[in-house]
């Protein structure tokens, strides 16, 4: 007896896309979100840069490597991490 559409479908099962992390772990909100966040120093060296293109960049980008670049507070904070087991 050939199966109908119906009984196939049934028979079926739906596809799981792969994953390497089980869906019911947990994640820590540090590290929930990817968003790149500024801070003073670098989004001032953005706003210098973003209008410069090609060979320009790069001779803007090394005069504000030196030690004359006033873009603002360096932020010393540690960012690190420490993994609970």
């Amino acid at each position: 007896m050939p199966a109908s559409n119906e009984t196939v479908k049934q028979l079926k099962k739906q596809n799981v896309p792969f994953s390497r992390i089980p869906a019911d772990t947990k994640v820590d909100p540090r590290f929930s979100s990817n968003d790149y966040v500024p801070y003073d120093y670098a989004n001032r060296a953005y706003q210098d840069l973003i209008v410069t293109k090609g060979k320009g960049f790069t001779k803007e980008k090394n005069k504000k490597k030196r030690g004359s670049y006033r873009g603002g507070a360096i932020d010393l904070a540690p960012k690190g991490i420490k993994f609970e087991d």
